[in-house]
């Protein structure tokens, strides 16, 4: 009676370790040491790629840490060997340009999202734009929009304007920003009147316009690892997640279509 009792008991502890074995197996050849991610990312993302981090380092145990900046300057810090792990721009042309060099796994290549981007205004400056017909209004003086040279964002936004006829009217009162995040300060620190950023980073008290996305190429937001990362392992298991449902309800939270 004794032998099977204890048989039971035994039994009951190895299927505890099986069981805990299973939960952490994603991440099971990865040494402790190895486990912080580092994750460069277009400013679009910011909001979404901060929570959808959240998410990832409840589910994993380890800490992923964020550099957000323009696609341009991060492709930049990835060519000279920045301990960058996963990389996530704002357009797939940078990250085929590492691919083609090197610098990213052709393999680990992913869409996951498509942006969308709005025009926004300052209220408190008294303005009003109701339609991008608008800008062309004497009262508007300045409009900001990332750099389209580096910044895929302020291409599209640029793109836009060229597509409705604007751009030509109103090249004089465009003020160039760093990134897409930036271009959003410039208007809510009053710098620029009006300005065209990312839907991602939009906030509920803002007054914004969403800019038909027939009016520039797809903002494809594509996601891949870093050849030279040492935690291709825990990177990889970060792009799936990326594409889980968990993270597509955050994207879409945040303005983003999902392919």
């Amino acid at each position: 009676m004794h032998k099977k009792i204890l048989k039971i008991i035994i039994g009951m502890l190895v299927l505890g370790i099986v069981l805990t074995g299973c939960s952490n197996k994603k991440v099971e050849n990865i040494h402790k040491e190895d486990l912080e991610l580092h994750v460069a990312a277009a400013s679009n993302f910011k909001f979404a790629f901060e929570k959808i981090g959240e998410l990832f380092e409840q589910e994993f145990g380890c800490k992923v840490i964020f550099q957000f900046g323009s696609t341009g300057n991060l492709t930049q810090q990835i060519i000279n060997g920045a301990p960058i792990d996963v990389f996530a721009p704002a357009s797939e042309n940078f990250i085929d340009e590492l691919i083609d060099r090197g610098d990213i796994l052709e393999e680990t290549k992913d869409l996951y999202a498509i942006g969308r981007i709005v025009l926004v205004t300052n209220e408190k400056l008294n303005v009003k734009v109701e339609s991008l017909e608008d800008l062309k209004l004497d009262e508007i003086t300045s409009i900001a929009i990332a750099n389209p040279n580096h910044a895929p964002y302020g291409l599209a936004a640029k793109e836009a304007l060229i597509s409705f006829g604007l751009w030509d009217l109103i090249e004089h009162k465009v003020v160039y920003s760093e990134n897409v995040s930036q271009a959003l300060q410039f208007v809510e620190t009053g710098n620029a009147q009006v300005g065209i950023t990312a839907l991602s980073l939009i906030t509920e008290d803002m007054n914004y316009l969403l800019i038909d996305k027939q009016l520039h190429n797809p903002l494809n937001q594509i996601i891949g690892i870093v050849s030279h990362s040492n935690n291709q392992q825990l990177g990889k298991a970060f792009t799936d997640f990326v594409k889980s449902p968990k993270a597509e309800v955050v994207l879409k939270e945040y303005g983003y279509d999902i392919p």
